[in-house]
């Protein structure tokens, strides 16, 4: 048995957790593991290393991909996807394992469906908004840098009776923004799922002011909307090679309207990729672990177009099929439940 792994997408805390799982379990039935290098990329380039127990023993604290990453869709050309299948061929892979978001596990489920492929996915995303998955690794990192980086930017804001903007990732879905406002007492949360209200945001930092609190702390979401006329802020009009925009922006905005409708000194800042980076949580640690230890036994006994993913406390697998092309938004129940903060 030899199983290929890649990582594609973005990257995200957990990602080598899962690397030395699947590695260690199919090294345990007796087969070996190749790690094709930048995605998609590696095998239709045919890039890849030899990995082994012993050279992935000592990854689990590191952050990021020790294979790399990139945003590479050989979907867009028939010419790509005959590299790939040649490649496996001619390297004798049994099955690849994909670990990624829903573009990157949406082309190893076109691969396996419409050209017999033998794949099996691994959700990733620190937006948590994969669908037949509880939670995806890399969300809890995320969300605990976010709140890190707010309990730092609160003492800069009561220092200077300031309102501050904090513009967090998580595309079209509002797991991030929800999560890290709840466990930073933040005065308003804007999410991509309820339409954005300034004029609540804005008579409830007043209201707080007049209440004998001089600072403010305002979640955004990247892909929260002003107004239906506006559209989504973007920082270009280009497109990936999956038909995305790149969000962002929509903190300024957001410090703009607060200044000007209020009067309150308002500054506004972008965590970005600072979401994505550092050393993993011991919850993405086990929790990227397990699914890779799961991921391997499947490839390694010839199972193929499933994903793994955790429901409960259980590791389970689902259909490739039903786990992409869905996006998983915020649970508005936990939005209500934080609204009891934002009145």
């Amino acid at each position: 048995m030899k199983v290929g792994i890649l990582t594609g997408g973005g990257d995200c805390p957990g990602l080598n957790p899962v690397i030395r799982g699947v590695v260690q379990s199919v090294a345990n039935a007796g087969g070996e593991t190749i790690g094709f290098l930048e995605g998609w990329r590696g095998p239709i380039e045919g890039n890849f290393i030899e990995l082994t127990p012993e050279s992935v023993s000592d990854i689990i604290f590191k952050g990021g991909t020790i294979l790399g990453s990139s945003r590479t869709n050989p979907i867009k050309d028939p010419s790509l996807v005959e590299k790939i299948l040649e490649n496996m061929k001619t390297m004798k892979i049994d099955c690849l394992v994909a670990i990624g978001g829903d573009d990157t596990l949406g082309v190893a489920n076109k691969l396996h469906s419409e050209h017999g492929m033998a794949t099996i996915g691994c959700p990733k995303t620190i937006d948590n908004d994969l669908s037949s998955t509880d939670v995806t690794f890399g969300f809890d990192t995320s969300i605990n840098i976010v709140m890190e980086a707010i309990d730092r930017l609160r003492t800069t804001a009561e220092s200077h009776r300031r309102v501050i903007v904090i513009e967090t990732m998580g595309r079209h879905a509002g797991w991030i923004a929800c999560y890290s406002a709840i466990a930073s007492a933040a005065d308003y949360v804007m999410v991509p799922e309820i339409p954005a209200n300034v004029d609540e945001m804005c008579s409830i930092l007043k209201k707080r002011r007049e209440g004998g609190k001089n600072y403010g702390i305002v979640v955004v979401s990247e892909g929260a909307e002003l107004a239906k006329d506006e559209g989504f802020v973007t920082q270009s009009a280009e497109v990936d090679d999956f038909g995305h925009v790149a969000l962002g922006g929509i903190g300024e905005k957001v410090a703009d309207i607060i200044e000007e409708r209020t009067g309150i000194e308002t500054r506004w800042v972008t965590l970005g990729h600072l979401q994505r980076g550092g050393t993993p949580t011991a919850a993405d640690r086990v929790l990227g672990t397990r699914l890779g230890v799961h991921a391997g036994r499947l490839a390694a006994s010839g199972v193929k177009g499933r994903m793994v993913a955790l429901r409960g406390t259980k590791i389970v697998d689902v259909a490739l099929e039903d786990a992409v092309g869905e996006l998983r938004t915020l649970d508005l129940e936990i939005l209500d439940e934080a609204s009891e903060f934002f009145k």
